[in-house]
Protein backbone atom coordinates (compact mmCIF):
# COMPACT_ATOMS: atom_id res chain seq x y z
CA UNK A 1 0.00 0.00 0.00
CA UNK A 2 2.80 2.39 0.86
CA UNK A 3 4.43 1.88 -2.54
CA UNK A 4 1.09 2.31 -4.28
CA UNK A 5 0.44 5.62 -2.54
CA UNK A 6 3.91 6.88 -3.42
CA UNK A 7 3.59 5.81 -7.06
CA UNK A 8 0.14 7.38 -7.37
CA UNK A 9 1.27 10.69 -5.91
CA UNK A 10 4.38 10.79 -8.09
CA UNK A 11 2.32 9.93 -11.15
CA UNK A 12 -0.03 12.83 -10.50
CA UNK A 13 2.88 15.22 -9.90
CA UNK A 14 4.68 14.12 -13.07
CA UNK A 15 1.53 14.65 -15.12
CA UNK A 16 1.09 18.14 -13.64
CA UNK A 17 4.76 18.98 -14.27
CA UNK A 18 4.50 17.76 -17.86
CA UNK A 19 1.25 19.63 -18.49
CA UNK A 20 2.64 22.88 -17.08
CA UNK A 21 6.37 22.50 -17.80
CA UNK A 22 6.29 21.74 -21.54
CA UNK A 23 4.08 24.72 -22.49
CA UNK A 24 6.10 26.89 -20.12
CA UNK A 25 9.35 25.86 -21.80
CA UNK A 26 7.88 26.58 -25.22
CA UNK A 27 6.58 29.99 -24.14
CA UNK A 28 9.88 30.85 -22.46
CA UNK A 29 11.85 29.93 -25.61
CA UNK A 30 9.62 32.13 -27.74
CA UNK A 31 9.90 34.96 -25.22
CA UNK A 32 13.73 34.81 -25.22
CA UNK A 33 13.83 34.86 -29.04
CA UNK A 34 11.34 37.71 -29.18
CA UNK A 35 13.34 39.71 -26.62
CA UNK A 36 16.57 39.13 -28.58
CA UNK A 37 14.88 40.23 -31.82
CA UNK A 38 13.45 43.34 -30.14
CA UNK A 39 16.89 44.25 -28.80
CA UNK A 40 18.39 43.90 -32.29
CA UNK A 41 15.58 46.01 -33.75
CA UNK A 42 16.16 48.74 -31.19
CA UNK A 43 19.89 48.80 -31.94
CA UNK A 44 19.30 48.81 -35.71
CA UNK A 45 16.79 51.64 -35.30
CA UNK A 46 19.33 53.77 -33.43
CA UNK A 47 21.98 53.17 -36.10
CA UNK A 48 19.50 53.93 -38.89
CA UNK A 49 18.45 57.18 -37.20
CA UNK A 50 22.09 58.32 -36.86
CA UNK A 51 22.87 57.49 -40.49
CA UNK A 52 19.69 59.21 -41.72
CA UNK A 53 20.50 62.42 -39.82
CA UNK A 54 24.02 62.55 -41.28
CA UNK A 55 22.82 61.90 -44.79
CA UNK A 56 20.06 64.50 -44.53
CA UNK A 57 22.65 67.15 -43.58
CA UNK A 58 24.93 66.12 -46.46
CA UNK A 59 27.63 64.71 -44.24
CA UNK A 60 29.21 61.31 -44.17
CA UNK A 61 28.20 58.95 -41.38
CA UNK A 62 30.54 59.19 -38.38
CA UNK A 63 32.14 55.76 -38.15
CA UNK A 64 33.29 56.28 -34.55
CA UNK A 65 29.79 57.22 -33.43
CA UNK A 66 28.29 54.24 -35.20
CA UNK A 67 30.94 51.95 -33.69
CA UNK A 68 29.97 53.01 -30.20
CA UNK A 69 26.32 52.14 -30.87
CA UNK A 70 27.10 48.52 -31.68
CA UNK A 71 26.95 46.40 -28.52
CA UNK A 72 29.73 44.00 -27.64
CA UNK A 73 29.31 40.59 -29.21
CA UNK A 74 27.20 41.91 -32.06
CA UNK A 75 27.98 43.00 -35.55
CA UNK A 76 26.38 45.61 -37.85
CA UNK A 77 26.43 46.47 -41.56
CA UNK A 78 25.39 49.88 -42.92
CA UNK A 79 24.72 49.94 -46.66
CA UNK A 80 24.35 53.39 -48.32
CA UNK A 81 23.46 53.59 -52.04
CA UNK A 82 26.45 54.30 -54.26
CA UNK A 83 28.83 53.99 -51.32
CA UNK A 84 30.88 51.20 -49.82
CA UNK A 85 29.12 49.44 -46.95
CA UNK A 86 30.36 50.05 -43.46
CA UNK A 87 31.18 47.02 -41.25
CA UNK A 88 31.21 47.10 -37.47
CA UNK A 89 32.25 44.08 -35.45
CA UNK A 90 33.09 40.59 -36.70
CA UNK A 91 30.36 38.39 -38.04
CA UNK A 92 30.69 35.02 -36.29
CA UNK A 93 30.69 31.76 -38.12
CA UNK A 94 27.78 29.40 -37.94
CA UNK A 95 24.20 30.35 -37.46
CA UNK A 96 23.36 33.97 -36.72
CA UNK A 97 20.37 35.87 -35.50
CA UNK A 98 19.98 39.25 -37.29
CA UNK A 99 17.54 42.08 -38.12
CA UNK A 100 17.60 44.41 -41.18
CA UNK A 101 15.93 47.84 -41.38
CA UNK A 102 15.71 50.28 -44.34
CA UNK A 103 15.80 54.10 -44.09
CA UNK A 104 13.96 56.78 -46.16
CA UNK A 105 17.03 57.46 -48.31
CA UNK A 106 17.52 53.86 -49.29
CA UNK A 107 20.13 53.08 -46.66
CA UNK A 108 19.87 49.72 -44.85
CA UNK A 109 21.15 48.71 -41.46
CA UNK A 110 21.66 45.07 -40.49
CA UNK A 111 22.38 44.13 -36.85
CA UNK A 112 23.00 40.57 -35.74
CA UNK A 113 24.62 38.28 -33.21
CA UNK A 114 25.55 34.66 -32.92
CA UNK A 115 22.69 32.21 -32.58
CA UNK A 116 24.64 30.53 -29.76
CA UNK A 117 23.98 33.49 -27.48
CA UNK A 118 20.20 33.11 -27.85
CA UNK A 119 20.56 29.34 -27.52
CA UNK A 120 22.52 29.78 -24.29
CA UNK A 121 19.82 31.99 -22.80
CA UNK A 122 17.17 29.45 -23.83
CA UNK A 123 19.21 26.63 -22.29
CA UNK A 124 19.63 28.49 -19.01
CA UNK A 125 15.93 29.20 -18.87
CA UNK A 126 15.05 25.56 -19.63
CA UNK A 127 17.52 24.36 -16.98
CA UNK A 128 15.83 26.67 -14.48
CA UNK A 129 12.43 25.25 -15.40
CA UNK A 130 13.81 21.72 -15.15
CA UNK A 131 15.34 22.48 -11.74
CA UNK A 132 12.02 23.79 -10.48
CA UNK A 133 10.30 20.69 -11.88
CA UNK A 134 12.81 18.39 -10.17
CA UNK A 135 12.40 20.32 -6.93
CA UNK A 136 8.63 19.90 -7.22
CA UNK A 137 9.06 16.16 -7.86
CA UNK A 138 11.41 15.86 -4.87
CA UNK A 139 8.97 17.74 -2.64
CA UNK A 140 6.13 15.59 -3.93
CA UNK A 141 8.17 12.45 -3.24
CA UNK A 142 8.88 13.56 0.31
CA UNK A 143 5.21 14.44 0.79
CA UNK A 144 4.13 11.10 -0.69
CA UNK A 145 6.48 9.16 1.58
CA UNK A 146 5.28 11.11 4.63
CA UNK A 147 1.63 10.66 3.67
CA UNK A 148 2.15 6.96 2.94
CA UNK A 149 3.75 6.43 6.34
CA UNK A 150 1.03 8.47 8.01
CA UNK A 151 -1.62 6.24 6.46
CA UNK A 152 0.27 2.94 6.49
CA UNK A 153 1.33 3.08 10.13
CA UNK A 154 -2.25 3.39 11.46
CA UNK A 155 -3.39 0.60 9.15
CA UNK A 156 -0.57 -1.60 10.40
CA UNK A 157 -1.47 -0.68 13.96
CA UNK A 158 -5.15 -1.49 13.33
CA UNK A 159 -4.15 -4.82 11.79
CA UNK A 160 -2.12 -5.62 14.93
CA UNK A 161 -5.11 -4.69 17.08
CA UNK A 162 -7.37 -6.99 15.07
CA UNK A 163 -4.79 -9.76 15.35
CA UNK A 164 -4.62 -9.27 19.12
CA UNK A 165 -8.40 -9.54 19.31
CA UNK A 166 -8.26 -12.76 17.33
CA UNK A 167 -5.55 -14.17 19.61
CA UNK A 168 -7.63 -13.57 22.74
CA UNK A 169 -6.17 -10.29 23.98
CA UNK A 170 -9.20 -7.96 24.09
CA UNK A 171 -7.54 -4.95 25.72
CA UNK A 172 -8.60 -1.74 23.91
CA UNK A 173 -5.66 0.40 22.77
CA UNK A 174 -7.47 3.77 22.67
CA UNK A 175 -5.26 5.09 19.87
CA UNK A 176 -6.40 7.76 17.40
CA UNK A 177 -4.65 8.95 14.25
CA UNK A 178 -6.30 12.30 13.30
CA UNK A 179 -7.80 10.61 10.23
CA UNK A 180 -11.61 10.43 10.58
CA UNK A 181 -12.01 7.16 8.68
CA UNK A 182 -9.17 5.43 10.53
CA UNK A 183 -10.32 6.84 13.87
CA UNK A 184 -13.77 5.37 13.17
CA UNK A 185 -12.23 1.94 12.56
CA UNK A 186 -10.12 2.25 15.72
CA UNK A 187 -13.22 3.22 17.71
CA UNK A 188 -15.14 0.20 16.40
CA UNK A 189 -12.22 -2.10 17.25
CA UNK A 190 -11.99 -0.65 20.77
CA UNK A 191 -15.74 -1.10 21.23
CA UNK A 192 -15.47 -4.68 20.00
CA UNK A 193 -12.53 -5.29 22.32
CA UNK A 194 -14.51 -4.04 25.31
CA UNK A 195 -17.48 -6.20 24.30
CA UNK A 196 -15.27 -9.27 23.89
CA UNK A 197 -13.59 -8.55 27.23
CA UNK A 198 -16.99 -8.41 28.92
CA UNK A 199 -18.03 -11.66 27.23
CA UNK A 200 -14.81 -13.41 28.26
CA UNK A 201 -15.17 -12.11 31.81
CA UNK A 202 -18.77 -13.32 31.93
CA UNK A 203 -17.77 -16.73 30.60
CA UNK A 204 -14.92 -17.09 33.09
CA UNK A 205 -17.19 -15.96 35.87
CA UNK A 206 -19.85 -18.45 34.78
CA UNK A 207 -17.30 -21.25 34.69
CA UNK A 208 -16.03 -20.33 38.17
CA UNK A 209 -19.55 -20.01 39.55
CA UNK A 210 -20.62 -23.28 37.98
CA UNK A 211 -17.65 -25.17 39.35
CA UNK A 212 -18.24 -23.74 42.82
CA UNK A 213 -21.99 -24.26 42.84
CA UNK A 214 -21.64 -27.84 41.62
CA UNK A 215 -18.89 -28.68 44.07
CA UNK A 216 -21.05 -28.55 47.19
CA UNK A 217 -23.89 -30.78 45.86
CA UNK A 218 -21.36 -33.24 44.49
CA UNK A 219 -19.55 -33.34 47.83
CA UNK A 220 -22.79 -33.97 49.67
CA UNK A 221 -23.80 -36.62 47.15
CA UNK A 222 -20.43 -38.31 47.54
CA UNK A 223 -20.89 -38.40 51.30
CA UNK A 224 -24.31 -40.06 50.90
CA UNK A 225 -22.92 -42.65 48.53
CA UNK A 226 -20.12 -43.40 50.99
CA UNK A 227 -22.77 -43.90 53.70
CA UNK A 228 -24.59 -46.33 51.43
CA UNK A 229 -21.39 -48.27 50.76
CA UNK A 230 -20.37 -48.72 54.37
CA UNK A 231 -23.82 -49.56 55.79
CA UNK A 232 -25.49 -52.97 55.65
CA UNK A 233 -28.85 -51.90 57.02
CA UNK A 234 -31.46 -51.92 54.19
CA UNK A 235 -33.49 -49.20 55.90
CA UNK A 236 -30.44 -46.96 56.17
CA UNK A 237 -29.53 -47.67 52.55
CA UNK A 238 -33.05 -46.74 51.48
CA UNK A 239 -33.00 -43.54 53.52
CA UNK A 240 -29.57 -42.50 52.26
CA UNK A 241 -30.56 -43.34 48.68
CA UNK A 242 -33.64 -41.12 48.98
CA UNK A 243 -31.50 -38.29 50.27
CA UNK A 244 -28.97 -38.88 47.49
CA UNK A 245 -31.77 -38.80 44.93
CA UNK A 246 -32.95 -35.44 46.28
CA UNK A 247 -29.39 -34.18 46.02
CA UNK A 248 -29.21 -35.34 42.41
CA UNK A 249 -32.43 -33.43 41.73
CA UNK A 250 -30.92 -30.39 43.40
CA UNK A 251 -27.78 -30.79 41.32
CA UNK A 252 -29.89 -30.94 38.17
CA UNK A 253 -31.74 -27.82 39.27
CA UNK A 254 -28.45 -25.99 39.80
CA UNK A 255 -27.30 -26.89 36.28
CA UNK A 256 -30.62 -25.85 34.73
CA UNK A 257 -30.57 -22.57 36.64
CA UNK A 258 -27.06 -21.81 35.42
CA UNK A 259 -28.03 -22.52 31.82
CA UNK A 260 -31.24 -20.50 32.12
CA UNK A 261 -29.38 -17.57 33.65
CA UNK A 262 -26.79 -17.72 30.89
CA UNK A 263 -29.39 -17.79 28.13
CA UNK A 264 -31.37 -14.93 29.63
CA UNK A 265 -28.22 -12.91 30.17
CA UNK A 266 -27.19 -13.46 26.53
CA UNK A 267 -30.67 -12.40 25.37
CA UNK A 268 -30.42 -9.18 27.40
CA UNK A 269 -33.25 -10.06 29.80
CA UNK A 270 -33.14 -9.59 33.55
CA UNK A 271 -32.87 -13.00 35.22
CA UNK A 272 -33.84 -11.62 38.64
CA UNK A 273 -36.82 -13.39 40.22
CA UNK A 274 -37.27 -15.34 36.97
CA UNK A 275 -37.83 -18.65 38.79
CA UNK A 276 -38.73 -17.32 42.26
CA UNK A 277 -41.76 -18.90 43.89
CA UNK A 278 -43.23 -19.05 47.37
CA UNK A 279 -41.20 -21.55 49.40
CA UNK A 280 -41.47 -22.89 52.94
CA UNK A 281 -38.25 -21.78 54.60
CA UNK A 282 -38.47 -24.61 57.15
CA UNK A 283 -38.35 -27.22 54.38
CA UNK A 284 -35.19 -25.78 52.85
CA UNK A 285 -33.53 -25.40 56.25
CA UNK A 286 -34.44 -28.95 57.24
CA UNK A 287 -33.03 -30.31 53.99
CA UNK A 288 -29.73 -28.52 54.56
CA UNK A 289 -29.51 -29.67 58.15
CA UNK A 290 -30.01 -33.27 57.02
CA UNK A 291 -27.30 -32.89 54.39
CA UNK A 292 -24.70 -31.23 56.61
CA UNK A 293 -25.30 -33.01 59.93
CA UNK A 294 -23.03 -35.99 59.00
CA UNK A 295 -20.19 -33.62 58.12
CA UNK A 296 -20.71 -31.66 61.34
CA UNK A 297 -20.77 -34.85 63.40
CA UNK A 298 -17.62 -36.02 61.65
CA UNK A 299 -15.95 -32.79 62.75
CA UNK A 300 -17.30 -33.29 66.32
CA UNK A 301 -19.59 -30.32 65.97
CA UNK A 302 -23.34 -29.80 66.25
CA UNK A 303 -25.94 -28.03 64.10
CA UNK A 304 -29.26 -26.78 65.41
CA UNK A 305 -32.29 -24.79 64.23
CA UNK A 306 -33.93 -21.95 66.19
CA UNK A 307 -36.32 -19.07 65.66
CA UNK A 308 -39.80 -18.79 64.13
CA UNK A 309 -41.31 -21.65 62.22
CA UNK A 310 -43.75 -21.76 59.37
CA UNK A 311 -42.24 -18.79 57.52
CA UNK A 312 -42.75 -18.48 53.77
CA UNK A 313 -40.66 -16.36 51.39
CA UNK A 314 -40.38 -15.59 47.69
CA UNK A 315 -37.26 -17.33 46.41
CA UNK A 316 -35.90 -20.04 44.17
CA UNK A 317 -35.72 -23.22 46.26
CA UNK A 318 -32.49 -24.41 44.71
CA UNK A 319 -30.87 -20.99 44.99
CA UNK A 320 -31.85 -20.61 48.65
CA UNK A 321 -30.54 -24.09 49.37
CA UNK A 322 -27.29 -23.25 47.64
CA UNK A 323 -26.88 -20.05 49.67
CA UNK A 324 -27.48 -21.91 52.96
CA UNK A 325 -25.14 -24.70 51.84
CA UNK A 326 -22.42 -22.12 51.20
CA UNK A 327 -22.91 -20.55 54.62
CA UNK A 328 -22.88 -23.96 56.34
CA UNK A 329 -19.78 -25.04 54.44
CA UNK A 330 -18.14 -21.74 55.36
CA UNK A 331 -19.02 -22.30 59.04
CA UNK A 332 -17.67 -25.86 58.86
CA UNK A 333 -14.37 -24.86 57.25
CA UNK A 334 -13.65 -21.54 58.97
CA UNK A 335 -15.81 -21.54 62.11
CA UNK A 336 -16.05 -23.52 65.30
CA UNK A 337 -18.48 -24.88 67.89
CA UNK A 338 -22.20 -25.28 67.31
CA UNK A 339 -23.70 -23.93 64.10
CA UNK A 340 -27.11 -22.29 64.57
CA UNK A 341 -29.63 -21.60 61.82
CA UNK A 342 -32.11 -19.02 63.04
CA UNK A 343 -35.21 -17.91 61.15
CA UNK A 344 -37.24 -14.79 61.85
CA UNK A 345 -39.46 -12.23 60.19
CA UNK A 346 -38.79 -8.50 60.19
CA UNK A 347 -41.09 -6.11 58.38
CA UNK A 348 -41.63 -7.40 54.84
CA UNK A 349 -38.59 -9.68 54.92
CA UNK A 350 -37.86 -13.19 56.06
CA UNK A 351 -34.37 -13.52 57.54
CA UNK A 352 -32.36 -16.72 57.77
CA UNK A 353 -29.26 -16.36 59.94
CA UNK A 354 -26.31 -18.75 60.14
CA UNK A 355 -24.10 -18.37 63.20
CA UNK A 356 -21.23 -20.35 64.66
CA UNK A 357 -19.04 -20.05 67.75
CA UNK A 358 -15.73 -19.59 65.97
CA UNK A 359 -13.19 -16.78 66.18
CA UNK A 360 -15.16 -14.76 63.64
CA UNK A 361 -14.10 -12.53 60.78
CA UNK A 362 -11.30 -9.97 61.02
CA UNK A 363 -12.09 -6.30 60.54
CA UNK A 364 -10.02 -6.15 57.33
CA UNK A 365 -11.60 -9.27 55.83
CA UNK A 366 -15.09 -8.28 56.97
CA UNK A 367 -15.11 -5.24 54.69
CA UNK A 368 -14.31 -7.40 51.64
CA UNK A 369 -15.70 -10.80 52.56
CA UNK A 370 -18.17 -10.80 49.64
CA UNK A 371 -15.60 -9.86 47.01
CA UNK A 372 -14.42 -12.46 44.55
CA UNK A 373 -11.02 -14.08 45.16
CA UNK A 374 -11.02 -12.75 48.74
CA UNK A 375 -10.61 -15.52 51.33
CA UNK A 376 -9.38 -15.84 54.86
CA UNK A 377 -7.75 -19.20 54.12
CA UNK A 378 -6.61 -21.28 51.16
CA UNK A 379 -9.96 -21.38 49.35
CA UNK A 380 -11.23 -20.05 46.06
CA UNK A 381 -12.85 -16.96 47.57
CA UNK A 382 -15.91 -17.51 45.36
CA UNK A 383 -18.39 -19.04 47.78
CA UNK A 384 -19.78 -15.95 49.51
CA UNK A 385 -19.62 -13.89 46.30
CA UNK A 386 -21.65 -16.49 44.42
CA UNK A 387 -24.06 -16.83 47.37
CA UNK A 388 -24.68 -13.08 47.36
CA UNK A 389 -25.34 -13.17 43.59
CA UNK A 390 -27.82 -16.00 44.07
CA UNK A 391 -29.63 -14.12 46.82
CA UNK A 392 -29.79 -10.94 44.75
CA UNK A 393 -31.05 -12.90 41.73
CA UNK A 394 -34.22 -13.66 43.78
CA UNK A 395 -34.58 -10.05 44.90
CA UNK A 396 -32.99 -10.66 48.28
CA UNK A 397 -29.62 -9.94 49.79
CA UNK A 398 -26.88 -11.59 51.84
CA UNK A 399 -25.24 -9.61 54.63
CA UNK A 400 -22.60 -10.09 57.32
CA UNK A 401 -24.45 -8.87 60.43
CA UNK A 402 -21.75 -9.56 63.00
CA UNK A 403 -18.02 -10.17 62.86
CA UNK A 404 -17.45 -11.98 66.17
CA UNK A 405 -19.04 -14.46 66.52
CA UNK A 406 -19.83 -14.43 62.82
CA UNK A 407 -23.47 -14.05 61.81
CA UNK A 408 -24.47 -14.18 58.15
CA UNK A 409 -28.07 -13.35 57.22
CA UNK A 410 -30.12 -14.00 54.09
CA UNK A 411 -32.91 -11.45 53.62
CA UNK A 412 -35.79 -12.63 51.42
CA UNK A 413 -39.07 -11.05 50.46
CA UNK A 414 -41.85 -12.40 52.66
CA UNK A 415 -44.87 -14.06 51.11
CA UNK A 416 -47.47 -11.40 50.20
CA UNK A 417 -50.50 -11.32 52.46
CA UNK A 418 -52.97 -12.03 49.60
CA UNK A 419 -51.13 -15.23 48.46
Amino acid sequence: MRRRLINTTLGVVLVVVAVLGIPLAFVETRAIETTARDNLKAEASRLLEIVDLRLSSGDQPDVAVLQRQVAEGRYATVAIPQRAPLQFGDKPGGKTFEVTMTGPQGETVTVGESRDRVTRDVRESLLLILGVALLAVAAATALAVWQARRLARPLTDLAETAERLGSGDPRPRQRRYDVPELDRVAEVLDTSAERIARMLTAERRLAADASHQLRTPLTALSMRLEEIIVTEDPATVKEEAAIALSQVERLTEVVERLLTSTRRGAAGRDPRTASAVTVRVDDVVRQQVDEWRPAMVGAHRAIRVAGEGGLEAVATPGALAQVLATLLENALMHGGGTVTIRTRRTGTSVVVEVEDEGAGVSDVLGARVFERAVSGRNSTGLGLAVARDLAEADGGRLELLQLRPPVFAVFLAAKPADD
